[in-house]
Formats: structure tokens, C-alpha cells, sequence
């Protein structure tokens, strides 16, 4: 007879599997986990179904994914990118590599409204790519500084990534939002010296606009950038300044940020019926999907849990002797692997909470892991064979931009954000700090 924890990595062997084939992630989970409990359990596991589904509707902090969602829908049909591209290339005119520093700022600024990969990089790819390409630009540096820009918001705030990884992990969100600013906006800035530097020594990889193109006068381009950015200044600052002052919980900054979406697109003249009707929808198909593949992953990890497979994991790797460096860059290489075949989501609901419960072992800040995590699963965006950024560019690019320069563009920016993910671990105090100054130890 098979012991219950031998049941408990047959039941995981078969959910790689399916998830290789491509079966519906959430069902899957579901169904194995009624199968496996039922031998394990029997008919209580359709209790537990219930219970599991029942926290997931009144998870508090997963009640701000939808919203955040909703505010990222309408921002990008808002049509503000687009003036705010216009604004900032002009600002950067005289500079090397000017087209591609507005796509990075833009793309950091769109990353912190928005925090949709695919959105971003599209968005981007619509707005920079014609324009570099026009002006000359190599096509390897204008599709790495659009992918690359593409996969920011799954850190900067509000993203909804970390909005997950803190209901899976029961850490603060707003502990959480204030760890990330400074890896992030690090990550962001190395990537805007990268370009400055290869286009200032080189500067037919990115030469500067034009001057008949950048030919107005600059209280003209100064009132562009002004009505370009105030409007998401003010929408920036009400969501996160009030998530993290304590002013609002989470949900209720991201109700204000949705609601304020719908007076900005009014101001831009882009609000209209089809455009709110199209935001919701593709917001209900989302938060559809994270909802109940949190209710499957959270009963497939209940019932993996009762067959005792979490206790065998644990005991083996406790039983390898690593040291803290050792679990987590393990840890960080299993979920970089991961990333190829499986989308975030998936990561961080299935797999990072067999990590989990680690952490306080080997004495890692759960708000230093979730910030690693993030980080790393943008590395698996621009990582080929799969690298899922450069598959939304080819699909809005020209036809004779092929797969291959754009993968040879990610390499640089995906170097920065290695860089990144290994400062974030060995200077703690880059992610702590702000957390600390706000709300102590």
C-alpha cells in the first residue's frame, strides 16, 4: 500500500504534468485535490472545498485585485501614455538614446498605473517601437528597453503580484508596497544609465531626436509634461501614499484609484461606454482566474499537507544542511526554472508555499523573499527559450524584427535585473528601509 506521503508527490507529479499537457490550472488542482483527499480524507475533503472557497471570498487583501486591475484597464484606455510619450520625448531631445530613455520612464511610470506585463509591453511596443525604428534606433536596444520596461510592474506598486504574494504569505501589503520601491525604482534607474552610457559611447544605437522634431519652444514642452503627468501624479499618490501612511487599507486606496481613472479618461476625452464596458470585462476575466485558482491551489495544498508531503520536504531539505544563502538561491533557481512554462500566478499560489514555511528556518524576511520572487519572475520574462515579453513584442512588431534580436536586446537589461535580484538579498537594507522608517522593526 502507498503511504500517504508518497500520494501526497504522486499528486504533485501529476499536476506538473498537466500543467505541461495544458490543462486548466485551477480545475486541475481542484480535481486532484478531491481525488486525493477523498482516499486521504474522504467525504470531509467537499467540506473542506467549501471552507477553502469561502476564504478566498472574504480574504480582505484579495479583495483589492480587481480594483487595482480595473485602474489598470482604464489607464491604459485612457490615451495619457500617449501624450506623455510625446511630452517626455521632447524633454529628453538633446540627449542620447532620447526615444528609449521616454520609453523607460514611461514604462516605469505606466508600470506603477498599471502592473499588467502583457498590457505593458504592448502598450509600449505601439507607442516606441515605430518611432526608434524611424529614427535609426538598433532594433536590439529598442526591444530590450520595451520588454524589459514591459515586466516593471510586477514589482513597482501597485502590483498585483505582490498583492498575491501577501495574501499566500499573510504579510502586510503595505509593508510589502514599501519594500519594493527601492529595488525597484534601482532596477529602473541601472536600466536608464545602461541606456544613457551605450547610446552616449555609441551613438548610432540610439541617436538624438531630431532637431526639426524637437523644435518647440520650452515653456511649450515643460506645460506638455506638466498636463501629461500631473494627472497619474495625483493618481500615484493617492493610491500608494495612502496605502502606506496608513491613511486607507489596501482595497479602499485601490477603490479611490479605479474610481479616480474614470474622471482622468474624461479629461483626456476617452471615456466612453465601449471603453468602461471593455476595462470591466477584461477585469472580470482576471480576477476570475486568480480567484479560483486560489481556491484550487489553496485545497490542493491542504490536502498535500494532510497526506504529510510538506513535512517530507521540509525534513529534506532540512536534512541537506544548507545555509540560508543556500535554501533560498535554491529556491530562486526552482522558480526561475518555473517561470519558463508556468505564468506567475500559478508560482505563487502552487509552489512558493512549499517555501514558506521555511523562511523562519533559515531566517529570511518573508518581505525580502516576496521582493526576490518578484524580481525573479521578471528574469523569466526576458529568459529565453520561453520569455513571454518577447513573444507580446514580436506579436505587435514589424515582421523583420525577428525573435532572435530580440532576444540578444533582453540580454543586457536581463543581466541589470540579475543584478538586482542579488543586491536585493545581500543589501537587506534596500528593501528594509523604508519599511522601517515608516513602521519600525
Amino acid at each position: 500500500m502507498i503511504s500517504e506521503p508518497v500520494l501526497g508527490i504522486l499528486m504533485m507529479v501529476f499536476l506538473l504534468v498537466a500543467l505541461f499537457i495544458g490543462f486548466p490550472v485551477s480545475f486541475t488542482m481542484m480535481a486532484l485535490g478531491i481525488i486525493f483527499g477523498a482516499y486521504s480524507m474522504g467525504w470531509t475533503v467537499f467540506d473542506l472545498l467549501v471552507h477553502r472557497a469561502y476564504a478566498v471570498m472574504t480574504n480582505d487583501v484579495l479583495q483589492s485585485v480587481p480594483l487595482f486591475i480595473l485602474m489598470g484597464y482604464m489607464m491604459e484606455r485612457a490615451g495619457i501614455m500617449d501624450r506623455m510619450f510625446y511630452s517626455y520625448q521632447l524633454l529628453f531631445g538633446p540627449l542620447p538614446g532620447a526615444i528609449a530613455l521616454t520609453t523607460m520612464m514611461v514604462g516605469t511610470i505606466f508600470g506603477i498605473a498599471s502592473g499588467i506585463v502583457g498590457a505593458g509591453v504592448t502598450l509600449m511596443g505601439l507607442l516606441a517601437l515605430p518611432p526608434m525604428l524611424k529614427a535609426g534606433y538598433s532594433v536590439e536596444l529598442a526591444a530590450g528597453t520595451i520588454t524589459s520596461t514591459g515586466t516593471l510592474g510586477i514589482l513597482i506598486p501597485p502590483s498585483v503580484m505582490l498583492i498575491v504574494y501577501a495574501a499566500v504569505a499573510g504579510v502586510s501589503i503595505v509593508k510589502i508596497y514599501a519594500g519594493a520601491f527601492g529595488p525597484g525604482f534601482l532596477m529602473s534607474g541601472l536600466m536608464l544609465l545602461y541606456i544613457f552610457l551605450v547610446c552616449w559611447f555609441k551613438p548610432s544605437l540610439g541617436p538624438p531626436l531630431p532637431k526639426e522634431e524637437r523644435n518647440v519652444p520650452w515653456p511649450t514642452i515643460l506645460k506638455e509634461v506638466a498636463i501629461s503627468s500631473i494627472p497619474i501624479g495625483i493618481l500615484t499618490f493617492v493610491v500608494l501614499w495612502a496605502i502606506i501612511i496608513g491613511w486607507t487599507t489596501a482595497t479602499e486606496a485601490a477603490a479611490m484609484g479605479a474610481f479616480l481613472t474614470f474622471p482622468i479618461a474624461a479629461l483626456y476625452r476617452k471615456l466612453n461606454w465601449k471603453m468602461v464596458a471593455e476595462s470591466v470585462r477584461l477585469t472580470g476575466r482576471i480576477t476570475a482566474m486568480v480567484c479560483w485558482l486560489f481556491v484550487g491551489a489553496s485545497l490542493f495544498a491542504a490536502v498535500f499537507a494532510r497526506l504529510g508531503s510538506q513535512a517530507k520536504l521540509e525534513e529534506w531539505v532540512l536534512g541537506a544542511g544548507l545555509s540560508s544563502s543556500g535554501f533560498l538561491w535554491m529556491s530562486m533557481f526552482i522558480i526561475f526554472f518555473l517561470g519558463w512554462p508556468l505564468e506567475w500566478t500559478e508560482i505563487i499560489v502552487i509552489f512558493v508555499p512549499i517555501f514558506l514555511p521555511l523562511l523562519k528556518t533559515f531566517n529570511i524576511d518573508p518581505i525580502i523573499f516576496g521582493i526576490m520572487v518578484a524580481v525573479n519572475l521578471q528574469t523569466s520574462f526576458l529568459s529565453p527559450p520561453v520569455a513571454m515579453a518577447a513573444f507580446y513584442l514580436k506579436g505587435i512588431a514589424p515582421p523583420h524584427v525577428t525573435l532572435n534580436q530580440i532576444y540578444k536586446g533582453m540580454y543586457p537589461f536581463l543581466a541589470v535585473q540579475v543584478l538586482t535580484l542579488v543586491l536585493t538579498w545581500y543589501w537587506p537594507e534596500l528593501t528594509l528601509w523604508l519599511p522601517r522608517y515608516l513602521y519600525g522593526d
